[in-house]
């Protein structure tokens, strides 16, 4: 896992000692603990403490009333620790609770206790020009755009990119997490009237080094997420997922990017239609709450403390109508690229990829992406057109060339004849 400071959070849950501190139902715990038993077989207090993330003393609470049960049998002692194994009447218990949930990970946290935590954990960003010309270092950014991001991202309210395909929309969107020096507490699960939710994802989610050892572990240290998602958005990722078979539950996408970035990358272009999803987000936009439901009707708040990134090479106006768009304070427009910037970007490409050029390089391509009745030059270009040189060496044996003949072969490939 990757080292970041700091690590000391906003928000630092003390661990729980009972089942008061812990916020959730005791029956739920012996459900886990009956659980996790079928799966590791012979346990011990520690053994059980370390799986579900739970302090000894609650977990003895656990035993010591499955013991009056006869539901488990004691098998020995390992130093000051028991070993036991669930009984006969144990393992009954167990397979019937299996039935209801096959949850038999770490504790989850009630939904009270997340609402809070991500409350506590909004990101509250000072930037200035110096501070994100850092940020996006890597790209070849104007002193203009920066001072448009700058007030956008201190303000952690949506932001609407839109400008022609190919000049780095998504590229800026994903670097906006640069700007953020803290760490933030993500819980496993979380628990709505009894139902487990899992909300933890390492898909998404960044793990960070921590030597705390007074945090309840029932929650993961993690940089904030930036959850990007494209053309394969559908209704169904912005809602509860129950799995059928284990019946547990999935958070969805605007729940793991709480306190982060959700970019909705190629906005326009999904499965799902741009007025369903912006009807979808209209109250949540608005309010900073979302509103989720479990299979049996019953609803809950979730806090939406999520800065949400619409990119797109599409009009708005096209996209959304006024009531939506005014929720949207921050419209960025990235433009096509100049000359100056063109041939910057072309320079860092070439030296980052070690392509010998002729000093007239940088021009000559930029008249071969204007040929055809193409009027703009895009950010894009240097590295697209540098890579099928670098194909091309490969097919012939050989590294890359840029000659005024290769630039040629490889503009002929890049672009569809007109």
């Amino acid at each position: 896992m990757a080292t970041f400071a700091p690590v000391r959070t906003a928000f630092s849950p003390a661990i729980p000692q009972n089942f008061a501190e812990l916020g959730i139902s005791q029956n739920l715990v012996l459900d886990l603990v009956l659980r996790r038993m079928v799966i590791e077989g012979n346990c011990t207090l520690a053994s059980l403490g370390r799986s579900l993330r739970l302090a000894v003393p609650i977990i003895d609470i656990a035993f010591k009333h499955m013991r009056q049960q006869q539901l488990v049998e004691v098998k020995g002692m390992s130093g000051n620790d028991y070993n036991f194994t669930l009984s006969g009447a144990g393992k009954q218990m167990a397979n019937e609770r299996f039935q209801v949930s096959q949850y038999a990970g770490a504790c989850p946290v009630s939904i009270k206790e997340y609402g809070a935590a991500v409350r506590a954990q909004s990101a509250k960003v000072s930037v200035d020009r110096s501070v994100l010309r850092n940020a996006f270092s890597d790209l070849i950014v104007s002193d203009h755009m920066l001072d448009q991001l700058g007030p956008a991202i201190i303000s952690q309210s949506s932001i609407f990119i839109y400008g022609p395909t190919g000049n780095g929309k998504t590229s800026l969107a994903e670097r906006m997490l640069r700007v953020y020096k803290d760490a933030i507490l993500i819980p496993y699960a979380v628990e709505v009237d009894n139902q487990i939710i899992s909300l933890f994802d390492p898909v998404v989610h960044q793990p960070l080094d921590n030597d705390e050892t007074d945090v309840d572990p029932r929650w993961v240290v993690c940089k904030r997420p930036c959850i990007l998602v494209g053309g394969e958005l559908v209704p169904s990722m912005l809602e509860l997922r129950l799995d059928e078979s284990s019946s547990i539950y999935a958070a969805p996408l605007q729940m793991k990017a709480n306190n982060g970035i959700l970019l909705i990358d190629d906005f326009g272009r999904q499965l799902m239609s741009p007025r369903d999803l912006l009807n979808r987000w209209i109250v949540p936009l608005d309010r900073r709450v979302d509103y989720l439901t479990l299979r049996y009707g019953v609803k809950f708040q979730i806090p939406f403390e999520t800065m949400v990134v619409f990119s797109t090479n599409l009009e708005p106006s096209d996209l959304a109508d006024e009531a939506f768009l005014r929720r949207i304070q921050n419209k960025i427009l990235v433009e096509a690229v100049d000359a100056p910037a063109f041939d910057q970007i072309f320079d860092r490409v070439v030296k980052s990829r070690h392509i010998d050029t002729e000093p007239d390089s940088a021009e000559y391509l930029r008249k071969l992406c204007l040929r055809q009745g193409r009027t703009e030059l895009r950010a894009c270009y240097p590295a697209d057109i540098c890579t099928i040189l670098t194909s091309i060496g490969r097919y012939e044996g050989r590294g890359p060339v840029m000659s005024k003949s290769e630039l040629e072969r490889a503009t002929a490939l890049y672009f569809a004849k007109g």
